[in-house]
């Protein structure tokens, strides 16, 4: 089945739009990319998605695995928009620091609470850019034996991936740009906007 996936308004040409008050006057902030309410749209959409697959595949729990710092704020929200049964865990791996791009070089920084043996997982992740970490944290999970394992991303970044990452869900496609907001930061900054804008220090 084709992932449910939904276009950025500001990609492929379209205008560009301003970040909103109070937020637009940092000048750091260039563009917005999606929008809060699109944001919530979408987000409850993958929610009714995954509840009506998952609950025609098993009576268990579905088991939600957030990468974490990123993912944290799109986790919360998805959770209330799930209406099976589900379980939550949360793992933290790095790949960025404190740069704007992504080192290649994955470590654990937080593991797993939960045994995934015989489980159905899904993985919540912020942002796919070169898709490296994903496949590194793909192949980790799937060691520990899952009944199976799906991928949930709220944002893939447009040609940055030497193939198509495989997504069970998707949020939206984007330009390949640096951005930040809801859950994304640059150096723990701006993970609070409830938006999501490109960017670009002056």
């Amino acid at each position: 089945m084709s992932a449910l996936r939904h276009v950025a308004t500001a990609a492929g040409g379209s205008p560009a739009r301003p970040v909103p008050a109070p937020w637009g006057t940092d000048p750091d902030l260039d563009r917005l990319i999606v929008a809060q309410d699109e944001l919530q749209a979408v987000v409850r959409s993958l929610g009714e998605r995954i509840s009506a697959e998952h609950r025609s595949r098993s009576g268990d729990p579905l088991l939600c695995v957030a990468v974490l710092k990123g993912a944290f704020l799109f986790m919360a929200d998805l959770a209330r928009a799930i209406t099976c049964p589900v379980e939550f865990d949360f793992m933290a791996v790095s790949s960025y620091g404190a740069a704007t791009k992504t080192s290649g070089v994955v470590r654990i920084v937080k593991d797993l609470d939960a045994d995934l043996s015989g489980r159905h997982v899904l993985v919540v992740e912020d942002v796919v850019d070169s898709g490296l970490t994903l496949s590194w944290l793909r192949k980790n999970l799937w060691a520990r034996s899952p009944a199976s394992l799906e991928v949930c991303a709220l944002l893939v970044k447009e040609g940055l991936q030497r193939r198509d990452p495989d997504l069970r869900y998707e949020g939206f496609r984007i330009p390949p740009d640096f951005v930040v907001g809801y859950g994304l930061d640059v150096d723990e900054r701006y993970r609070n906007l409830p938006f999501i804008c490109t960017y670009a220090p002056r």
